[in-house]
């Protein structure tokens, strides 16, 4: 954009200086009104060629012949070149646009975020970390890309950009769009599109997080509230906070939390802490465990029973984690 702006400036100036001389020749020349001259030369540059308006002197036809010989070529140049960049900026828009497309369309089981400033950046960061992937959806032409992010630029509060998006094969969305009404307006379409879509919302107001939840969305956050929390704790339990941050960070390879699923039929279906080895064999800690029905478990003993739909809150280090997970994954022999 910066190099299309510079080629646009010069090519204005060069035209509005053969215009000035042109036009400044034939009154000091010919001793024509302004008007009379800025005629003369718009008709001589462009090539028309009506007619004369007065009566050309010696003077006159030689300024004339100069001024066709070096004006012509300026204008020519001067269309030439803003055909060349309207063009070319055309075509990287119609190509840029299919491959972006092509890439979307090959994408399954990924999330759509639904807005990307500053909040939108770090969702998409931390979900880059984890090699989860995803699709950004961003109104403003403002945004900058970033290698590797697809970002889509559109309405995210229209059903047609929603499903450009592939909504209808997505796991999850996330909206965080810059007011409530366009957030509702965003889980209200998403719900309908994918009744069994994974949709978190981000809620500025306090009155609006019942809305967005009645109009589908699965999870409502309120980033005044958790802040506020957040900052609350870091003056009353400072360790703690730092503690929470050093495993929940993402790219921390000594210590991180995760939850991993235990699928029907793993290796863990139907075997207690104690005989899935944890603790000893793999050195990760079991600090909750979400039942399928809902319920958590927090602190659970070697003798709990790990059923299929069961989600392990686990701490420890990131190799140890990968491994665990792909036990869980695993299926009984």
């Amino acid at each position: 954009m910066p190099d299309t702006s510079k080629k646009l400036i010069l090519v204005a100036a060069l035209i509005l200086a053969m215009v000035t001389v042109g036009t400044g020749g034939y009154m000091i020349l010919e001793g024509w009104n302004f008007l009379d001259a800025l005629y003369m030369t718009v008709t001589t540059l462009t090539t028309v060629g009506y007619r004369e308006v007065h009566e050309l002197s010696t003077k006159g036809i030689v300024f004339t012949i100069i001024l066709i010989v070096a004006g012509v070529g300026t204008v020519l140049y001067a269309l030439s070149a803003v055909a060349v960049i309207f063009l070319e900026g055309a075509l990287q828009g119609i190509f840029g646009r299919r491959k972006l497309e092509k890439k979307i369309q090959a994408l399954k089981n990924h999330y759509i975020v639904c807005g990307y400033g500053r909040m939108g950046r770090i969702i998409g960061r931390e979900l880059r970390a984890e090699g989860v992937p995803f699709v950004a959806i961003e109104k403003s032409p403002q945004i900058s890309p970033e290698e590797g992010v697809l970002i889509l630029q559109g309405d995210a509060t229209q059903d047609a950009v929603l499903k450009e998006a592939g909504i209808e094969r997505a796991k999850g969305l996330i909206a965080v769009l810059s007011s409530d009404a366009e957030n509702l307006f965003v889980v209200l379409s998403a719900r309908e599109l994918n009744p069994q879509l994974l949709i978190v919302a981000r809620a500025l107001e306090e009155d609006a997080e019942k809305k967005l939840l009645r109009a589908g969305a699965t999870k409502v956050i309120s980033p005044y509230h958790i802040g506020g929390l957040r900052m609350a704790h870091t003056v009353l339990k400072p360790t703690l906070v730092d503690f929470i941050e050093f495993a929940t960070k993402s790219g921390n390879i000594e210590l991180q939390m995760q939850e991993i699923p235990v699928l029907d039929g793993s290796r863990l279906d139907g075997l207690t802490l104690q005989e899935c080895g944890i603790g000893e064999d793999l050195g990760v800690v079991v600090i909750a465990v979400k039942q399928k029905i809902g319920e958590i478990r927090f602190n659970p003993t070697f003798g709990s029973t790990l059923k299929g739909g069961d989600t392990l809150i686990v701490l420890g280090e990131g190799a140890k984690l990968k491994a665990f997970e792909e036990l869980a994954r695993g299926k009984k022999p």
